[in-house]
C-alpha cells in the first residue's frame, strides 16, 4: 500500500525517533508499504518519520544511482545491488574530508541543494530480522544512509544549509508545508488549509 509522505513543516520530521523491538506490530507489512511508497516516489531512501512514524527505521535502495556514467563498473555494481533495511541504527563514526553532493528529499519536493558530509561512516544497526551488524560504508551509499539517518535524528538536509541559503528557500519551504506545490506522489501537508 502506498502511504502518504509527510511534507516539510510536520513536527514528526523534527522529532528524535525511538528504538523499536522485535515485537513491533506488523513490521513486515510496514516495510513492504515503505518500499512500495519509496519506489512510487522514485526515492532511493525512506525513513519512518517521513510516513509519520517517530521510530528508528529507514530503508535504502541505491540502484537508481547505478546508471550514472561517471561511476566505475565496480561502483555501479555495488550501487545496483545495495538494498537494505536499517532498524535502531546508530552512526558510531564519520571519517574523511567532507564533500558536497546535490541532495533532495521526498518530504521537501522540488528543493535540491549541495550538502557537505564526510565520505565514510561506520554504523551499527539491525536488519528486518533483528540481526545486528556493524558495517562501514563509503561514497554514495554512505551519503544516502547519512541522509536517512538524519531523519531518525529529527534533522533535515535543509538544516545543514547556510543561513543565507535557508533564507532564500524560506518561501518555497512555507509553500511546501501548505501544500502549494504539485507532486506526483501522495503527500500529507501539515499546514494545508482545510476546504469547508
Amino acid at each position: 500500500m502506498i502511504l502518504p509522505i509527510v511534507a516539510y513543516g510536520d513536527p514528526v520530521l523534527k522529532k528524535k525517533a525511538s528504538d523499536i523491538s522485535q515485537d513491533y506490530p506488523n513490521l513486515d507489512v510496514l516495510l513492504e508499504n515503505m518500499f512500495e511508497t519509496m519506489y512510487n516516489a522514485y526515492g532511493v531512501g525512506l525513513a519512518a518519520p517521513q510516513i509519520g512514524l517517530p521510530i528508528r527505521l529507514f530503508l535504502v535502495d541505491t540502484s537508481p544511482f547505478a546508471d550514472d556514467e561517471v561511476l566505475s563498473a565496480e561502483e555501479a555494481l555495488i550501487l545496483k545491488n545495495f538494498k537494505r533495511v536499517f532498524i535502531n541504527a546508530k552512526i558510531t563514526e564519520e571519517e574523511g574530508e567532507e564533500w558536497a553532493f546535490n541532495e533532495g528529499c521526498l518530504s521537501i519536493p522540488d528543493v535540491r541543494e549541495d550538502v557537505l558530509r564526510p565520505p565514510k561512516i561506520t554504523i551499527e544497526y539491525q536488519d528486518e530480522n533483528f540481526t545486528s551488524y556493524t558495517e562501514t560504508f563509503e561514497g554514495l551509499i554512505a551519503r544516502v544512509i547519512q541522509h536517512e539517518y538524519d531523519h531518525i535524528e529529527g534533522i533535515l538536509f535543509t538544516d545543514k544549509l547556510s543561513g543565507f541559503k535557508k533564507r532564500l528557500l524560506k518561501s518555497k519551504l512555507t509553500n511546501i508545508s501548505k501544500g502549494k506545490i504539485s507532486v506526483d506522489y501522495k503527500m500529507r501537508f501539515p499546514n494545508k488549509k482545510k476546504k469547508r
